[in-house]
């Protein structure tokens, strides 16, 4: 019986190291695609200020600023492709935590149980080890 109890508090622990494994994961994926929309962001801003100064400008600037605008709307809409992938990956590990996290706490309730069982047990052969003694030798005694 004992050897029940060490085994599911082994299995608690393992559970609970794999739970914050996973909820670790979990969270990067998710810092994954915060940085990804991040950078995003940072693109379009960058875009929005390339903007032409007022007054005279040549074809060269207008030409240099075109084309850095378009590398950049490119660079952005690649990122999309990776954002959603992003969080794709964030939303499967975030399943993952939950159904470690239900693992472990199935873990918990079998090692209460086994506790619990433990200690009936032991109630049990306590009771049933302490009997009265009705010996011959204390009848004898009273004569």
């Amino acid at each position: 019986m004992k050897a029940l109890v060490k085994k599911r508090a082994r299995i608690t622990r393992v559970r609970a190291a794999q739970h914050l494994l996973a909820a670790s994961v979990a969270a990067s994926a998710e810092a994954q695609v915060i940085s990804l929309e991040t950078n995003a962001a940072k693109l379009a801003t960058l875009r929005d200020s390339l903007t032409l100064p007022m007054g005279a400008s040549s074809g060269a600037i207008l030409q240099n600023r075109g084309t850095l605008a378009q590398r950049l709307d490119h660079a952005r809409h690649g990122l999309n492709d990776a954002i959603v992938s992003a969080k794709a990956t964030a939303e499967l590990k975030v399943a993952e935590r939950l159904e470690a996290r239900q693992r472990q706490e199935s873990a918990a309730k079998l090692d209460a149980r086994a506790v619990q069982a433990l200690q009936d047990w032991t109630e049990a052969r306590m009771a049933a080890a302490f009997r009265p003694k009705n010996s011959k030798s204390s009848e004898q005694g009273e004569n």
